[in-house]
């Protein structure tokens, strides 16, 4: 696929997470077809590679107008999208882990798989203050809240979720009890500026209208990673019993909430009835960490119930991503984009 004649904006990194979520799903689904993860494991090939694309790209655009880069953190709308390029290295480094080490072997994708945990921990840090700060200083161009507003301060909450699937492979003791804690740390830094941001996005919609409506669908982020990250840390949590509790007591409520969102937010995109833009990336990640988060239930409960609805959002998630992937093609060869 052709980078867009515009140049490379932050937005971009949004298909590396909506594609490699395709692919990360799949080991924890309640249901394993033959050739599945296989499958999955060519999807998640795919989005390494596309990283790897966007990245070099992304430097080459800075080397050549480094100004032109600091601009999009003045621009209303586009600045939050800064919040996607670490979500894109920590999917990729989760999806290394889990199915990369398929073909490349445990001992280099745990490499990998730090390697890239690390540094997309680093910069959503970075991005979860940054953008909050700028904003504050007046340092970002006025606009509405929308939901990609949600995006700079989603990535600490990736890292939590991620992180829980390195904690097995540090020595036991205080290497995994730091681990742990940590990333129950950023739990609450991603779940909390969640909480004050939502009564601003939700204002928004009430008053102003959905605005750009696929990112509506953006709310479901933080909704279906933070269900995953409650439940995974809860399992490895040296705690015994409760941190498995809480991971239930904080996750089936939630996904109560989050099935009210997507319902609420199919309703909005139907009825805006919107051509095909790049904006549709904002279906897939989203949607994807529902699905993981719903497995994390299943998995935890035992329920058919939590079971049989992973099913039902993985096949509505793949068909979101063939969709937005064709349509995304289409338009690069077609013409000039400008962005997702």
């Amino acid at each position: 696929m052709p980078l867009p004649r515009a140049g490379t904006t932050p937005n971009w990194f949004a298909s590396v997470m909506g594609t490699g979520i395709v692919a990360n799903a799949v080991p924890v689904l309640p249901v394993h077809p033959p050739g599945l993860r296989g499958a999955a494991t060519v999807v998640w090939a795919f989005a390494a590679g596309w990283l790897v694309v966007l990245c070099g790209a992304m430097g080459r655009e800075w080397w050549r107008n480094a100004s032109g880069q600091l601009a999009h953190l003045r621009d209303p709308v586009l600045a939050h999208f800064w919040g996607a390029p670490p979500m894109a290295l920590l999917t990729v480094g989760a999806g290394t882990l889990a199915l990369g080490r398929d073909w490349i072997g445990l001992p280099a994708a745990l490499v990998v798989a730090w390697v890239l945990w690390s540094a997309g921990t680093a910069l959503g840090l970075v991005t979860a203050v940054g953008l909050p700060y700028r904003m504050i200083m007046g340092r970002v161009g006025d606009g509405e809240a929308f939901g990609g507003w949600l995006m700079p301060v989603v990535p600490p909450m990736v890292s939590a979720a991620t992180g829980a699937a390195l904690v097995p492979h540090l020595p036991a003791g205080q290497a995994r009890l730091t681990m742990v804690l940590g990333c129950y740390a950023l739990f609450g830094v991603s779940l909390f500026a969640t909480l004050a941001l939502l009564p601003l996005i939700w204002q928004s919609l009430v008053r102003g209208g959905p605005g750009s409506a696929p990112t509506v669908w953006l709310v479901l982020g933080p909704l279906g990673q933070s269900i995953t990250a409650a439940n995974l840390l809860g399992t490895v949590a040296p705690f015994g019993s409760a941190g498995r509790l809480l991971g239930l007591v904080y996750g089936v409520p939630t996904w109560g909430f989050a099935m009210l969102w997507l319902v609420l937010a199919a309703a909005v995109v139907l009825r805006a009835a919107l051509p095909f833009s790049l904006t549709w990336w904002s279906f897939t990640f989203p949607l994807g960490t529902c699905v993981t988060g719903t497995c994390a239930l299943a998995e935890a409960t035992g329920s058919e119930l939590f079971a049989a609805s992973a099913v039902v959002l993985y096949l509505l998630l793949v068909a979101l991503w063939a969709t937005v992937a064709v349509g995304t093609a289409t338009q690069a060869w077609s013409r000039p984009a400008a962005g997702v």
